[in-house]
């Protein structure tokens, strides 16, 4: 047990360290290599257009479903109309950032550790290498920076969509009256409930990158390396983002309030 638990232990230290370095290349890559933008619209239509429908269905859901738990229990203490406010609070700061960076982590944290672990596998990175191309300010830098600038646009809609939602079932299923539960929506939530949302999304963003890409360039030969590298990356990446959440909320709470 104790040889399991110390094996774990280096693993996560190695896999840390491997991220850190590949996150000094990237900023090194950021000053001195010229960036192909062209690719990084590229990589900002697969990672946020392609993403919306299944954030935007996230939300929503998520919204609904928050809408109709609160009110169950508010509505016992005659607190209906303070519905809208928990969901936009949990919407804002919590529900939505994770939710999102989550359903990206399954989506394009595989697709990029899949994209470049072929790669590496059919020895494309090696051609790179002898072209003088380097792979990360080639293959990485650009999926950095288009997850980083598409996260926070996808979580905003998973926010907005997922207040909206709540407000429809509050209003049209459960017959909160409206001005009430609007108005109270918009004293309860403030704005930095919204900017600690916006911040861990910038983070989930640059883990989910950083994870999916030193999992794809560090993949084992074969098929089945491929394999292991896509599940990997969004295993680690979800508990890396539930992880990281629980510690950026406490410390964003404290500067925030």
């Amino acid at each position: 047990m104790i040889g399991l638990a110390k094996s774990l232990v280096v693993e996560v230290v190695d896999f840390a360290g491997a991220v850190g370095r590949l996150a000094s290349e990237i900023v090194r890559a950021l000053f001195v290599s010229r960036i192909n933008w062209k690719d990084v619209v590229r990589q900002m239509h697969f990672i946020g257009v392609k993403s919306q429908s299944v954030v935007l269905i996230t939300g929503a859901f998520t919204g609904m479903v928050m809408a109709a738990q609160t009110y169950f229990q508010f509505h016992k203490v005659l607190m209906d109309t303070a519905t809208l406010a928990v969901v936009a609070v949990s919407m804002g700061s919590e529900l939505g950032p994770v939710l999102t960076a989550l359903m990206v982590a399954g989506r394009i944290g595989a697709a990029i550790a899949a994209e470049l672990g072929t790669m590496k596998v059919t020895e494309q990175i090696d051609a790179l290498r002898t072209l003088a191309a380097h792979p990360v300010d080639y293959l990485v830098v650009p999926r950095i920076l288009a997850i980083l600038i598409a996260m926070p646009l996808l979580t905003a809609e998973s926010i907005f969509v997922g207040i909206l939602a709540g407000y429809l079932v509050g209003t049209q299923l459960l017959g909160i009256d409206p001005a009430y539960l609007w108005h109270n929506a918009v004293r309860y939530t403030g704005i930095e409930d919204i900017g600690a949302g916006f911040i861990k999304t910038f983070v989930f963003g640059g883990l989910i990158g950083l994870i999916g890409c030193q999992k794809g360039l560090s993949c084992p030969q074969g098929a089945e390396g491929v394999g292991k590298a896509t599940t990997d990356a969004v295993v680690f990446s979800s508990i890396a983002i539930l992880v990281t959440n629980f510690f950026l909320t406490m410390v964003l709470n404290r500067l925030l309030d």
